[in-house]
Protein backbone atom coordinates (compact mmCIF):
# COMPACT_ATOMS: atom_id res chain seq x y z
CA UNK A 1 0.00 0.00 0.00
CA UNK A 2 1.78 3.38 -1.11
CA UNK A 3 2.15 6.08 1.65
CA UNK A 4 -0.46 8.65 1.77
CA UNK A 5 1.86 11.16 0.79
CA UNK A 6 2.45 9.64 -2.33
CA UNK A 7 -0.41 8.48 -3.87
CA UNK A 8 -1.30 9.22 -7.45
CA UNK A 9 -4.26 11.82 -7.60
CA UNK A 10 -7.42 10.33 -9.37
CA UNK A 11 -10.65 12.11 -10.26
CA UNK A 12 -13.62 10.50 -10.02
CA UNK A 13 -16.60 11.06 -11.94
CA UNK A 14 -19.17 9.87 -10.57
CA UNK A 15 -20.06 7.41 -7.31
CA UNK A 16 -19.30 3.88 -6.53
CA UNK A 17 -20.04 1.50 -4.07
CA UNK A 18 -18.72 2.56 -0.83
CA UNK A 19 -16.42 -0.45 -0.07
CA UNK A 20 -15.00 0.32 -3.86
CA UNK A 21 -14.58 3.61 -2.99
CA UNK A 22 -12.70 2.65 0.57
CA UNK A 23 -10.58 0.22 -1.16
CA UNK A 24 -9.22 2.73 -4.00
CA UNK A 25 -8.93 5.03 -1.13
CA UNK A 26 -6.40 3.03 0.27
CA UNK A 27 -4.18 3.51 -3.24
CA UNK A 28 -4.88 6.51 -5.00
CA UNK A 29 -5.87 9.84 -3.71
CA UNK A 30 -9.64 10.21 -4.89
CA UNK A 31 -10.94 13.67 -5.53
CA UNK A 32 -15.34 12.91 -6.28
CA UNK A 33 -15.18 15.65 -8.78
CA UNK A 34 -19.09 14.61 -9.27
CA UNK A 35 -19.34 16.86 -5.70
CA UNK A 36 -17.47 20.38 -6.82
CA UNK A 37 -19.45 22.95 -7.45
CA UNK A 38 -16.98 25.23 -9.44
CA UNK A 39 -15.61 22.40 -11.22
CA UNK A 40 -13.64 24.64 -14.10
CA UNK A 41 -11.69 26.56 -11.17
CA UNK A 42 -10.95 23.26 -9.39
CA UNK A 43 -9.47 22.12 -12.95
CA UNK A 44 -7.18 25.02 -13.52
CA UNK A 45 -5.96 25.22 -9.51
CA UNK A 46 -5.75 21.61 -9.72
CA UNK A 47 -5.95 19.85 -13.08
CA UNK A 48 -2.42 19.08 -13.15
CA UNK A 49 -2.00 17.02 -10.36
CA UNK A 50 -4.38 14.30 -11.72
CA UNK A 51 -2.50 11.20 -12.47
CA UNK A 52 -5.88 8.93 -13.32
CA UNK A 53 -9.56 9.48 -14.21
CA UNK A 54 -11.87 6.80 -11.96
CA UNK A 55 -15.07 6.35 -14.28
CA UNK A 56 -18.12 4.59 -15.41
CA UNK A 57 -19.34 3.33 -18.14
CA UNK A 58 -22.54 5.91 -18.14
CA UNK A 59 -20.62 8.65 -18.15
CA UNK A 60 -18.21 10.77 -20.47
CA UNK A 61 -14.40 11.42 -20.47
CA UNK A 62 -14.40 13.80 -23.54
CA UNK A 63 -11.35 15.46 -25.10
CA UNK A 64 -12.41 19.14 -23.18
CA UNK A 65 -11.73 17.23 -19.87
CA UNK A 66 -8.97 15.46 -21.13
CA UNK A 67 -7.03 18.41 -22.42
CA UNK A 68 -7.34 19.83 -18.76
CA UNK A 69 -5.14 16.97 -17.67
CA UNK A 70 -1.91 17.83 -18.65
CA UNK A 71 -0.65 14.72 -16.53
CA UNK A 72 -2.75 12.34 -16.77
CA UNK A 73 -1.87 8.69 -17.68
CA UNK A 74 -4.99 6.82 -17.11
CA UNK A 75 -8.75 6.22 -17.40
CA UNK A 76 -10.45 3.53 -15.04
CA UNK A 77 -13.70 2.58 -16.45
CA UNK A 78 -15.65 0.62 -14.36
CA UNK A 79 -18.02 -0.92 -16.51
CA UNK A 80 -17.64 -2.75 -19.58
CA UNK A 81 -18.90 0.13 -22.45
CA UNK A 82 -16.12 2.60 -23.23
CA UNK A 83 -18.01 4.59 -25.69
CA UNK A 84 -17.92 7.93 -23.15
CA UNK A 85 -14.67 7.86 -23.36
CA UNK A 86 -12.68 9.68 -25.82
CA UNK A 87 -10.40 7.50 -27.08
CA UNK A 88 -9.10 9.48 -29.86
CA UNK A 89 -7.62 11.79 -27.52
CA UNK A 90 -6.04 9.26 -25.04
CA UNK A 91 -4.48 7.64 -27.84
CA UNK A 92 -2.96 11.17 -28.85
CA UNK A 93 -1.43 11.34 -25.45
CA UNK A 94 -0.37 8.03 -24.77
CA UNK A 95 -3.40 7.56 -21.95
CA UNK A 96 -4.13 4.38 -20.93
CA UNK A 97 -7.94 2.85 -20.73
CA UNK A 98 -9.37 -0.30 -19.29
CA UNK A 99 -12.76 -1.59 -18.85
CA UNK A 100 -14.31 -4.16 -16.25
CA UNK A 101 -15.89 -7.15 -18.99
CA UNK A 102 -16.07 -10.58 -18.02
CA UNK A 103 -17.13 -10.32 -14.49
CA UNK A 104 -20.53 -8.93 -15.38
CA UNK A 105 -21.16 -10.81 -18.39
CA UNK A 106 -23.27 -13.53 -16.61
CA UNK A 107 -25.57 -10.99 -15.05
CA UNK A 108 -26.17 -8.92 -17.77
CA UNK A 109 -27.19 -11.62 -19.87
CA UNK A 110 -29.70 -13.34 -17.07
CA UNK A 111 -31.87 -9.74 -17.15
CA UNK A 112 -31.73 -10.14 -21.21
CA UNK A 113 -33.04 -13.55 -20.55
CA UNK A 114 -35.44 -12.15 -17.90
CA UNK A 115 -36.99 -9.72 -19.83
CA UNK A 116 -38.00 -11.84 -22.48
CA UNK A 117 -39.41 -14.66 -20.34
CA UNK A 118 -41.56 -11.79 -18.88
CA UNK A 119 -42.83 -10.76 -22.06
CA UNK A 120 -43.64 -14.28 -23.61
CA UNK A 121 -44.68 -15.50 -20.32
CA UNK A 122 -46.59 -12.47 -18.73
CA UNK A 123 -44.66 -12.62 -15.51
CA UNK A 124 -45.53 -9.04 -14.63
CA UNK A 125 -48.86 -8.96 -15.78
CA UNK A 126 -49.89 -13.03 -14.33
CA UNK A 127 -48.74 -11.30 -10.92
CA UNK A 128 -51.08 -8.15 -11.16
CA UNK A 129 -53.51 -10.69 -12.34
CA UNK A 130 -53.59 -12.71 -9.09
CA UNK A 131 -52.93 -9.10 -6.89
CA UNK A 132 -56.27 -7.68 -8.44
CA UNK A 133 -58.31 -10.45 -8.01
CA UNK A 134 -58.79 -10.91 -11.96
CA UNK A 135 -57.84 -14.52 -11.75
CA UNK A 136 -61.01 -14.83 -9.04
CA UNK A 137 -63.52 -13.05 -10.92
CA UNK A 138 -62.46 -13.45 -14.79
CA UNK A 139 -60.59 -16.87 -14.17
CA UNK A 140 -57.46 -17.94 -15.92
CA UNK A 141 -54.82 -15.61 -17.20
CA UNK A 142 -54.43 -15.21 -20.94
CA UNK A 143 -52.24 -17.77 -22.78
CA UNK A 144 -49.07 -16.83 -23.74
CA UNK A 145 -46.10 -17.83 -26.15
CA UNK A 146 -43.86 -21.14 -25.46
CA UNK A 147 -40.43 -19.83 -25.06
CA UNK A 148 -38.75 -23.00 -27.29
CA UNK A 149 -41.15 -22.05 -30.34
CA UNK A 150 -39.05 -18.85 -30.66
CA UNK A 151 -36.05 -18.01 -32.39
CA UNK A 152 -33.80 -16.06 -30.81
CA UNK A 153 -31.64 -13.54 -33.11
CA UNK A 154 -28.94 -12.13 -31.16
CA UNK A 155 -26.72 -8.81 -32.59
CA UNK A 156 -23.29 -8.48 -31.53
CA UNK A 157 -21.31 -12.02 -30.47
CA UNK A 158 -19.17 -10.82 -28.03
CA UNK A 159 -19.08 -11.78 -24.51
CA UNK A 160 -22.59 -10.84 -23.19
CA UNK A 161 -23.99 -12.02 -26.93
CA UNK A 162 -22.92 -15.10 -26.41
CA UNK A 163 -23.75 -15.93 -23.01
CA UNK A 164 -27.27 -14.77 -24.03
CA UNK A 165 -26.96 -17.13 -26.89
CA UNK A 166 -26.19 -19.96 -24.78
CA UNK A 167 -29.24 -19.11 -22.77
CA UNK A 168 -31.28 -19.46 -25.29
CA UNK A 169 -30.15 -22.20 -26.86
CA UNK A 170 -30.83 -23.71 -23.09
CA UNK A 171 -34.24 -22.36 -23.83
CA UNK A 172 -34.69 -25.19 -26.51
CA UNK A 173 -34.48 -21.64 -29.13
CA UNK A 174 -33.27 -21.51 -32.57
CA UNK A 175 -30.06 -19.26 -32.23
CA UNK A 176 -28.97 -16.92 -35.19
CA UNK A 177 -26.79 -14.00 -34.84
CA UNK A 178 -25.23 -11.54 -36.89
CA UNK A 179 -21.53 -10.14 -36.18
CA UNK A 180 -18.77 -8.25 -38.02
CA UNK A 181 -17.92 -12.00 -39.61
CA UNK A 182 -19.11 -15.11 -38.80
CA UNK A 183 -17.77 -16.82 -35.39
CA UNK A 184 -16.04 -19.69 -36.81
CA UNK A 185 -15.44 -20.72 -32.63
CA UNK A 186 -19.57 -20.49 -32.21
CA UNK A 187 -21.57 -23.35 -32.23
CA UNK A 188 -22.43 -25.21 -35.37
CA UNK A 189 -25.68 -25.46 -35.00
CA UNK A 190 -25.56 -21.55 -34.35
CA UNK A 191 -26.62 -19.67 -37.62
CA UNK A 192 -24.80 -17.05 -39.14
CA UNK A 193 -26.99 -13.92 -40.50
CA UNK A 194 -25.15 -11.06 -42.46
CA UNK A 195 -26.97 -7.93 -41.52
CA UNK A 196 -29.33 -6.95 -38.63
CA UNK A 197 -32.10 -6.41 -41.54
CA UNK A 198 -31.65 -9.83 -42.61
CA UNK A 199 -31.55 -11.18 -38.58
CA UNK A 200 -34.90 -9.55 -37.61
CA UNK A 201 -36.35 -11.32 -40.54
CA UNK A 202 -35.46 -14.81 -39.46
CA UNK A 203 -35.66 -13.76 -35.66
CA UNK A 204 -38.66 -13.91 -33.45
CA UNK A 205 -36.85 -11.91 -30.11
CA UNK A 206 -33.81 -9.65 -31.12
CA UNK A 207 -31.31 -9.08 -28.63
CA UNK A 208 -28.97 -6.20 -28.36
CA UNK A 209 -26.05 -7.06 -27.35
CA UNK A 210 -23.22 -5.32 -29.47
CA UNK A 211 -20.69 -2.44 -28.42
CA UNK A 212 -21.83 1.04 -29.48
CA UNK A 213 -19.73 3.58 -31.94
CA UNK A 214 -20.86 5.99 -34.28
CA UNK A 215 -21.80 3.15 -36.95
CA UNK A 216 -23.89 1.25 -34.85
CA UNK A 217 -26.21 4.46 -34.06
CA UNK A 218 -30.15 3.56 -34.54
CA UNK A 219 -28.84 0.65 -36.38
CA UNK A 220 -32.46 -1.65 -34.96
CA UNK A 221 -34.62 1.90 -37.04
CA UNK A 222 -37.89 1.30 -38.13
CA UNK A 223 -37.60 -1.16 -40.95
CA UNK A 224 -36.49 -3.60 -38.36
CA UNK A 225 -38.98 -3.60 -35.95
CA UNK A 226 -40.98 -3.56 -39.01
CA UNK A 227 -39.45 -6.94 -40.02
CA UNK A 228 -39.69 -8.21 -36.19
CA UNK A 229 -43.77 -7.67 -36.72
CA UNK A 230 -46.30 -7.74 -34.13
CA UNK A 231 -45.56 -10.91 -32.61
CA UNK A 232 -41.78 -9.44 -32.37
CA UNK A 233 -39.24 -8.27 -29.33
CA UNK A 234 -36.46 -6.34 -28.83
CA UNK A 235 -34.19 -6.57 -25.78
CA UNK A 236 -31.68 -3.94 -25.43
CA UNK A 237 -29.02 -4.75 -23.10
CA UNK A 238 -26.10 -2.43 -24.79
CA UNK A 239 -26.54 1.06 -25.31
CA UNK A 240 -29.40 3.23 -26.25
CA UNK A 241 -27.76 4.64 -29.38
CA UNK A 242 -28.03 1.64 -31.16
CA UNK A 243 -31.91 1.62 -30.97
CA UNK A 244 -33.90 4.49 -32.80
CA UNK A 245 -35.63 5.06 -29.37
CA UNK A 246 -38.37 7.57 -31.09
CA UNK A 247 -39.20 4.30 -33.55
CA UNK A 248 -39.30 2.24 -30.91
CA UNK A 249 -42.05 4.16 -29.38
CA UNK A 250 -44.41 4.88 -32.33
CA UNK A 251 -44.25 0.71 -33.18
CA UNK A 252 -45.01 -0.28 -29.52
CA UNK A 253 -47.71 2.34 -29.08
CA UNK A 254 -49.47 1.07 -32.66
CA UNK A 255 -48.48 -2.44 -31.57
CA UNK A 256 -46.44 -3.07 -35.15
CA UNK A 257 -43.51 -4.28 -32.91
CA UNK A 258 -45.20 -6.60 -30.22
CA UNK A 259 -42.70 -5.66 -26.85
CA UNK A 260 -40.01 -4.76 -26.50
CA UNK A 261 -36.98 -4.99 -23.12
CA UNK A 262 -35.18 -2.46 -22.32
CA UNK A 263 -32.21 -1.60 -19.62
CA UNK A 264 -30.81 1.31 -21.30
CA UNK A 265 -32.38 4.37 -22.30
CA UNK A 266 -31.47 7.94 -24.03
CA UNK A 267 -31.11 10.78 -21.61
CA UNK A 268 -31.69 8.37 -18.48
CA UNK A 269 -32.21 8.29 -15.56
CA UNK A 270 -35.30 9.96 -17.11
CA UNK A 271 -37.29 8.52 -19.96
CA UNK A 272 -39.57 9.17 -22.07
CA UNK A 273 -42.98 9.18 -20.12
CA UNK A 274 -44.10 7.62 -23.42
CA UNK A 275 -42.74 4.58 -22.28
CA UNK A 276 -45.13 4.47 -18.95
CA UNK A 277 -48.43 3.58 -20.19
CA UNK A 278 -47.36 0.70 -22.37
CA UNK A 279 -47.94 -2.84 -21.11
CA UNK A 280 -45.42 -4.14 -24.13
CA UNK A 281 -42.03 -2.97 -22.54
CA UNK A 282 -40.68 -4.03 -19.96
CA UNK A 283 -38.59 -1.31 -18.55
CA UNK A 284 -34.87 -1.44 -15.84
CA UNK A 285 -32.72 1.16 -14.63
CA UNK A 286 -29.57 0.33 -16.48
CA UNK A 287 -29.13 -2.37 -13.66
CA UNK A 288 -27.46 -5.36 -15.66
CA UNK A 289 -24.54 -5.71 -14.13
CA UNK A 290 -26.37 -4.70 -10.58
CA UNK A 291 -25.80 -7.61 -7.92
CA UNK A 292 -23.33 -7.67 -5.39
CA UNK A 293 -20.83 -9.99 -6.72
CA UNK A 294 -20.66 -8.50 -9.54
CA UNK A 295 -20.39 -5.32 -8.54
CA UNK A 296 -17.71 -5.99 -6.01
CA UNK A 297 -15.53 -7.91 -8.62
CA UNK A 298 -15.94 -4.52 -11.00
CA UNK A 299 -14.76 -2.85 -7.96
CA UNK A 300 -11.61 -5.06 -7.52
CA UNK A 301 -10.83 -5.01 -11.27
CA UNK A 302 -10.56 -0.95 -11.43
CA UNK A 303 -8.40 -0.92 -8.60
CA UNK A 304 -6.32 -3.87 -9.95
CA UNK A 305 -5.61 -2.02 -13.40
CA UNK A 306 -4.76 1.38 -11.23
CA UNK A 307 -2.75 -0.60 -8.87
CA UNK A 308 -1.03 -2.85 -11.92
CA UNK A 309 -0.33 0.59 -14.11
CA UNK A 310 1.17 2.62 -11.08
CA UNK A 311 3.32 -0.46 -10.79
CA UNK A 312 4.45 -0.23 -13.77
CA UNK A 313 2.67 -3.77 -15.12
CA UNK A 314 0.47 -4.25 -17.75
CA UNK A 315 -3.11 -3.37 -17.35
CA UNK A 316 -5.50 -6.73 -16.54
CA UNK A 317 -8.14 -5.28 -19.07
CA UNK A 318 -6.94 -2.93 -21.46
CA UNK A 319 -9.31 -1.19 -23.74
CA UNK A 320 -5.78 0.94 -25.49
Amino acid sequence: MPDPNTRPDALQLGAYAPADEAALAQWVTLHRFFEIEDQAAWLAANGGSIKAIATRGDLAVPKSLIDQLPNLELVAVYGVGFDGVDLDACKARGIRVSNTPDVLTDDVADVALGMMLNHYRGVIGADAWVRQKHWETEGAYPLKRSLKSLTAGVLGLGRIGRAIAHRADAFGQKVVYSATAEKTDAPKHWEYVSGVQALANQCDVLFVSLAATPATKHIVNAEVMQALGPEGMVVNISRAQNIDEEALLTALEAGTLGGAGLDVFEGEPVINPRFFPLNNVVLQPHHGSATAETRAGMGRLVLDNIKAHFDGQPLLTPVI
